[in-house]
C-alpha cells in the first residue's frame, strides 16, 4: 500500500492510503453549499484484459532487458475522474509496511526503471487497464530493486494541496548472484530480577537487525543466555520480520527462567530466508553476542535469612545444652552432698 502524501505543507496533513481511498475531488463550501462528492478507486496488477488477481508485481531481468506489464485503474465512484499515475523506489516502513517515495522525492533505484504514461481518465465505474514499461539498466547490480506505482488525485482545501494516492508494490530483480545477509548489531541487554527467591527473572534483549544481502529476506534466529559461568542456560526462538536490501529494523526478545546467577552471557544468532518467488541465494548467518552481570539479591538474601535461622537455631541448642549441664551439675552435686550428709548421721 502507498502512504498519501501532502504537497504543499508536508507535515500538516497526511493522507493514509488502503486498497480503496476516499477523497473529495473538490473543496468543500461553506455554509449552504453542498458536499462534493467522494472519489473511491483501486488500483492493482493486470493483465492486456484487466486486473489479474496478482497483489504485487515481481519480475527477475537480466540487465538491459525491457517488458511491458500492465495496472488496472478502478474508478469504483459515480464521477469521472481524471487520476495522475506515477512510479518511485519502495521501502518499508518501521511497521513493515511497504510504501514508496513521495511525490516531493527523487527515485534513484526501480522506481527510474518504470516508465508510464502521466495522467488517465476513467469513467464512473469504469475500469482502465493502462501498459507501462520496466527497463533494466545495463550496468544494474544482481539484486532487488524494489518500487512502487500508484495512481493518484490532489484535493485543495485553502491554501493546502493533498495528494492521495493508492498502489501496489513492484518487486524488481536484476539477475546475478542473489546473497541473503543479515546484520545483528547495537545489542543490549537487560536483566529483570523477580523479588520472589523462589521465581527466576527475565532477560530483556534489544538489538538492530539490517538487510547487509541484496535481496528481499526475513529470517529466524535463536538468542541463548548462559548464566553461572555456563552452568545453565536459557534459550529462546526469535522471528525477523521481511526486510528490504539496506533496511534495518529494531527487534526486541525477552528470555524467561534465568536466575541472574553472575554474568549473563547472551548470543543472538539469525539465519536469513530470501523471498520472492523461486529465489536460490547464498546465505549469510549472523551471530552477536553481549555480557550483562547480575546478583541474585532475592536468592542471596534468602541464604542470609537461613543462614542467620540456622546460627540462632544453634546458639538455641547451646544454651539449652548448657542450662541441661548446668541442672546435671547442680543434681550431681547435691546427690553428692545428701549422700555425704546420711553417712555422717549414721557414725
Amino acid at each position: 500500500m502507498i502512504r498519501s502524501v501532502p504537497q504543499a505543507l508536508p507535515r500538516l496533513l497526511a493522507v493514509l492510503a488502503a486498497v480503496l481511498v476516499a477523497v473529495p475531488v473538490a473543496p468543500t463550501g461553506a455554509g449552504a453549499e453542498p458536499a462534493a462528492p467522494k472519489l473511491t478507486w483501486a488500483v492493482q496488477p493486470a493483465d492486456p484484459d484487466g486486473p489479474d488477481g496478482r497483489r504485487w508485481i515481481e519480475r527477475t531481468l537480466d540487465p538491459g532487458q525491457v517488458v511491458t506489464e500492465h495496472l488496472a485503474v478502478r474508478n469504483l465512484s459515480a464521477t469521472r475522474a481524471v487520476f495522475r499515475l506515477q512510479a518511485a523506489d519502495g521501502y518499508l516502513t518501521d511497521k513493515g509496511r511497504f510504501n514508496m517515495l513521495p511525490s516531493t522525492e527523487t527515485s534513484k533505484d526501480g522506481g527510474t526503471w518504470i516508465s508510464v504514461r502521466d495522467t488517465v481518465t476513467v469513467g464512473a465505474n469504469e475500469t482502465k487497464v493502462v501498459p507501462f514499461t520496466i527497463t533494466v539498466p545495463a550496468d544494474a547490480a544482481p539484486g532487488d530493486h524494489p518500487a512502487g506505482i500508484a495512481a493518484s488525485v490532489t484535493s485543495t482545501g485553502g491554501t493546502v494541496a493533498v495528494e492521495s494516492r493508492v498502489g501496489f508494490r513492484v518487486m524488481l530483480r536484476a539477475s546475478g548472484t542473489a546473497t541473503a545477509a543479515l546484520a545483528v548489531d547495537d545489542v543490549t541487554a537487560t536483566y529483570a530480577r523477580s523479588w520472589n527467591p523462589f521465581a527466576p527473572g527475565t532477560l530483556r534483549l534489544r538489538y538492530a537487525v539490517a538487510n547487509g544481502g541484496n535481496v528481499w529476506a526475513s529470517g529466524r534466529g535463536r538468542v541463548t543466555v548462559s548464566e553461572a559461568f555456563g552452568l545453565a542456560r536459557r534459550d529462546t526462538t526469535v522471528e525477523v520480520e521481511e526486510l528490504l536490501p539496506g533496511g534495518s529494523r529494531v527487534a526486541r526478545a525477552n528470555v524467561g527462567g534465568v536466575w541472574g546467577l553472575g554474568p549473563l552471557r547472551t548470543t543472538v544468532t539469525v539465519t536469513p530466508a530470501a523471498l520472492g518467488d523461486g529465489t536460490v541465494a547464498d546465505v549469510r548467518q549472523a551471530t552477536a553476542t553481549v555480557t550483562v552481570w547480575a546478583v541474585p539479591w532475592p536468592q542471596l538474601g534468602l541464604l542470609v535469612v537461613l543462614v542467620a535461622v540456622a546460627l540462632l537455631l544453634r546458639d538455641v541448642r547451646r544454651r539449652r545444652q548448657r542450662r541441661l549441664d548446668l541442672l546435671l551439675d547442680r543434681a550431681r552435686q547435691e546427690g553428692r552432698a545428701s549422700a555425704t550428709t546420711v553417712g555422717a548421721s549414721t557414725d
